[in-house]
Order: C-alpha cells, then structure tokens, then sequence
C-alpha cells in the first residue's frame, strides 16, 4: 500500500497522507515521497497543491517507531529531511492548502503550518511538543503566523490548541467540515488560477520571508546535541 496518494484534476494535485494504521505518522519513506511530489509539482504545471490526510486524523507527526535501533546520526537526517520538505511547501511556486482534521502534533502541525491556506474541521486539535526534547522544528514559522508572545506561551508550555483559538491567532485561515471540503477545494483551485502563473509565482516569493537557512541551522544545532535519543525517551516516558 503506497504511503502516499496523488491524485490530479487539472493543475490542482491533492496528496494524501495513507498510513491511517499509524495516524499518518511521519516515516522517513512518507517524507521523502513528499519532498519528491513537492519537487515534481514545481515543474508539472501545478497551480495547487493540497495535502490531507486518510483516517482519523491529519497526522500524528514524526514516526518515532523504531527510533531506539536508530543512530542519532540517522535520526537528525530524518529531521532535516522534514525541515527541507517544509521548507519546499512554504516557498512553493505554487498555492498550498492544507485540509487538516483530528488530533494533530508536532511535525503534522508543522506540516499544516507551511502551507498557504490552511483550513481545519472544527473538531480538529493542535499541539506541537518538540522543544520537550530540544527540538527547534518549524519554531519561526509557527511564531510568524500567530506573533511571537503567543508562539512563546503555546510552545513553552505544550499546550493544545482547538480549531477556534487556531483561526483567531492566524495559524488557520479558515475552518471548514470535513463535508464541505470538496467545495473549499474548488475554490482554492478557482484563486489559484486567478493569476498568471509568472504572477502568482512572484507574489509567492514576495510574499514569504526566507528564513530557510536560519531554520535549517536551528534545526541541526537543536537536533546535534548529544543526547538526542535520551531526550526523545524521556518526552515519550512522560
């Protein structure tokens, strides 16, 4: 079973995360089968690109299955490949929706976060618990959406986050049920064609502030520190 879906109608290709199993959890080959669609769609004629998730939620984030038969050489590797594939999202040419529901953490949350639109079920929650083992994933980005006191006290505390209180602070620009979401995707697909291509890639670039190689080098100075694997333990023992 592919991890993950695709399916195209026009320049609009919807990818969705298929391990429902494991909450669609981030596994290496998930990511990188991302980083490869997201690649492929800046070249293909793809105006938008959406990501969802099968099952009972958006996603779980990282897929810490098996991280103790990891070394933490591999695991940092594991972790940049998501800060590159956020990375991709977030500086697209092209629109990003993100169509999120159920309960959502850490990199699935990031995930969400690097998109352009962002619409959730109102049922759905947040959190993003990776500073409780030293990880600086998405940090930046996730305080330019809502402003920096807040990022601070959501962050700091690991705190979880309804769909109400995401809209208000800006992380979603939206909320839409599950039900309506074909029709959110139709009018995503409408806007994203609005302009000409040339167009619509120089409002993206203008639009995003480029902060790549500053959160790539948190990430690695987060993630390098000795003791990553004792630090992942004793978040998941809490």
């Amino acid at each position: 079973m592919s991890e993950l879906l695709r399916e195209r109608t026009g320049t609009t290709l919807v990818l969705t995360l298929n391990r429902p199993d494991k909450m669609n959890a981030l596994s290496a080959s998930l990511v990188d089968a991302l980083l490869d669609a997201v690649g492929e769609a800046a070249g293909d004629g793809t105006r938008l690109l959406v990501l969802r998730g099968e099952g009972r939620t958006f996603s779980a984030g990282f897929d810490f299955g098996g991280y103790e038969d990891q070394s933490e050489g591999d695991l940092l590797l594991r972790f940049v490949r998501i800060e590159q594939l956020l990375q991709a999202l977030a500086h697209a040419p092209f629109d990003t929706l993100a169509l999120a529901h159920g309960r959502n953490f850490g990199a699935g949350v990031d995930l969400i976060c690097a998109c352009g639109r962002r619409l959730a079920d109102p049922a759905a929650t947040f959190r993003m618990p990776g500073l409780s083992f030293g990880l600086v994933l998405g940090t930046r980005r996730y305080a330019e959406r809502v402003g920096g006191s807040k990022a601070r006290l959501t962050l700091q505390e690991g705190r979880v986050f309804d769909a109400g209180e995401a809209l208000a602070d800006g992380f979603l620009t939206g909320l839409s049920p599950v039900a309506a979401w074909p029709d959110a995707l139709a009018s995503a697909g409408e806007a994203s064609v609005r302009l000409s291509e040339w167009a619509s890639a120089a409002l993206h670039r203008a639009a995003a502030r480029d902060t790549r190689a500053d959160d790539l080098a948190d990430l690695v100075a987060s993630a390098a520190r000795p003791g990553l694997k004792d630090r992942i333990r004793a978040y998941r023992a809490g």
